[in-house]
């Protein structure tokens, strides 16, 4: 106050200019922002500090491409329905080809030179893609770019005869020539007569679409003995643009199905006659098999896949469409009854179109954008680890204590020792873009135990020792808890008529203590408590004496 009156006065004394009178009002309302922020902290969770405090992360991943450090931001690494019958994940995410591997373990990946990685801004899923550089092989000691051995097992293991089967990828070819080969099986049979045959699936370029070939893949218990099965692409595919390729077996009805990006481009059955109702070829699977990829061809290739069933819905779009949550572990604020101020947030979305990310970053605000994005932020509260209060009454709520938080707005009723931040991230409505978050800052005020009193001042009497002191200055005062004891330091004093130390006198600043002994030194101090529970209590007044004796008539 003796600031602010100051500040004034000086603007009585001159005639301000319109510089003069905005420089006082900035001048006023710094003075007011640090009074009013007496003792306010803030914690900061993200941006320079770390994300290790969020520990609760569900379909949520961190990347440190799109702002100076690192964000939290919706997981591309997605999965079909058919995640249990995955029998071969090949996501090319290692950043480095020698590194690639196939996460089921169930086949082994051998890479040669001519491949390399593409980082996550130009993958269509995850953190890397496969990148091919046309090499052609020149003999045939030479091997493709990548090699995949099936082991004990596996779908694609030696003598195999399987029932339903998924494949899956993204392609991003730069020119897709006639004759780029994307994938090749090739094992070794034996035909009716006990000669060695070739085994093959080939999938390869011709004319800007993809063509599907299939022989002796299929086991065919008929006289004619061997059958070559084909499958094109019924429009062709756009250079330089990501496009999703899946071809699935059905083993109860013989239906082989070529999809691109979710349409059916061309269907086939598998049967007597190659009409649905005919009697059902299933897949066997021949010696020393290996799958080859990208041999010649240009371009990228991510998300490999081999399913075990007849997968029915394909995921096609780059994040998941239900969003994903992300939460802190309880964090302590280190006092109970804790006020929360505010709760700031900066973050935003993120496109990659052919490896340039399209950035729109904000900061407050509703965390809404354009295309469907979105933030939303949750907040919640206790004195006692997971004990949560819940969400006062008309408050929006999710869940019996979680309360909708709007970053950068005040906060009224949201106290308690510790505090967890929620956060639910909603992609675009085509799945295509991610928001994101930056960093956030919690601030609050600890509602620190109050002051002790002051002037404590003791007179001894007869059986009893009479204590006055100055009140505690603090806002939520609730009383104050008299400690006495027989030795200095050591309240742990017995037999007075309010009962054993402490005593709970309530709001007043003196009390009559009866029942003592004559002739005993005894030793008392006084702490404040505030309107919380009794349990939050101050520290101990300066410590007074007195010696109750019996009074001369």
């Amino acid at each position: 106050m003796q600031v602010t009156m100051n500040i004034m006065n000086v603007g009585i004394k001159v005639i301000p200019s319109r510089y003069s009178i905005w420089a006082i009002l900035y001048t006023l309302a710094l003075v007011s922002s640090q009074l009013y922020g007496i003792g306010e902290k803030t914690l900061v969770i993200g941006g320079r500090a770390s994300w290790n405090i969020v520990e609760n992360r569900m379909g949520i991943t961190e990347i440190s491409s799109i702002r100076p450090y690192p964000v939290l931001i919706l997981s591309s690494a997605l999965r079909s329905d058919a995640e249990a019958s995955l029998d071969m994940d090949l996501s090319f995410d290692a950043g480095d080809p020698g590194r690639f591997t196939d996460q089921t373990g169930h086949y082994r990946v051998k890479t040669s030179e001519g491949l390399y990685a593409a980082d996550r801004h130009f993958a269509r899923i995850g953190m890397g893609a496969a990148l091919f550089s046309g090499n052609q092989l020149k003999n045939v000691n030479e091997e493709a770019p990548i090699v995949i051995t099936p082991q004990p097992g596996a779908l694609l293991a030696p003598g195999q005869i399987i029932r339903d089967f998924t494949i899956q990828f993204w392609l991003f070819p730069m020119n897709l020539e006639n004759g780029e080969q994307i994938l090749s099986w090739l094992a070794s049979k034996q035909d009716r007569s006990g000669k060695a045959a070739v085994q093959r699936i080939q999938c390869t370029a011709s004319k800007n679409r993809l063509q599907w070939t299939f022989l002796d893949f299929f086991y065919l218990n008929a006289p004619t003995g061997r059958i070559s099965i084909s499958l094109e692409g019924s429009k062709p595919l756009i250079p330089k643009t990501w496009s999703h390729h899946l071809i699935r077996f059905d083993a109860d009805t013989g239906l082989l199905e070529y999809l691109v990006n979710g349409d059916i481009e061309a269907i086939t059955y598998v049967t007597a006659g190659g009409r649905e109702g005919g009697q059902v070829y299933y897949p066997r699977i021949g010696q020393e098999g290996t799958l080859s990829l990208g041999e010649s061809f240009i371009g990228m290739l991510d998300e490999l896949q081999l399913y075990s069933r007849f997968v029915t819905n394909p995921v096609i779009h780059k994040y998941p469409t239900q969003g994903g949550r992300a939460e802190t572990r309880p964090i302590d604020l280190g006092e109970i009854n804790t006020r929360v101020l505010m709760v700031e947030v900066s973050g935003g979305r993120t496109s990659n179109s052919g490896g340039l990310i399209q950035n729109e970053h904000i900061e407050q605000g509703g965390f809404r954008f354009s295309d469907d994005s979105a933030l939303q932020f949750f907040i919640r509260t206790a004195d006692f680890p997971y004990h949560w209060n819940e969400a006062a009454s008309g408050e929006v709520s999710s869940g019996s204590d979680w309360q909708l938080l709007i970053p950068g707005t005040a906060l009224s009723g949201i106290r308690g020792r510790f505090v967890q931040i929620a956060a639910v991230f909603y992609p675009s409505g085509d799945g295509e873009t991610s928001p994101y978050l930056d960093e956030i800052r919690i601030h609050y005020q600890p509602d620190e135990p109050p002051a002790p009193p002051s002037r404590i001042t003791a007179i001894a009497g007869d059986g009893a020792v009479e204590l006055s002191w100055r009140p505690s200055n603090d806002v939520d005062l609730a009383g104050y808890l008299v400690y006495y004891g027989t030795s200095q330091g050591d309240y742990f004093g017995e037999g007075a008529v309010l009962g054993a130390s402490p005593i709970n006198v309530g709001n007043r600043t003196s009390i009559r203590i009866d029942g003592l002994k004559n002739g005993t030194l005894y030793y008392f101090a006084v702490a404040a408590y505030d309107q919380v529970e009794s349990t939050h209590i101050g520290a101990f007044s300066r410590e007074i004496a007195a010696r109750p004796l019996r009074m001369l008539e």
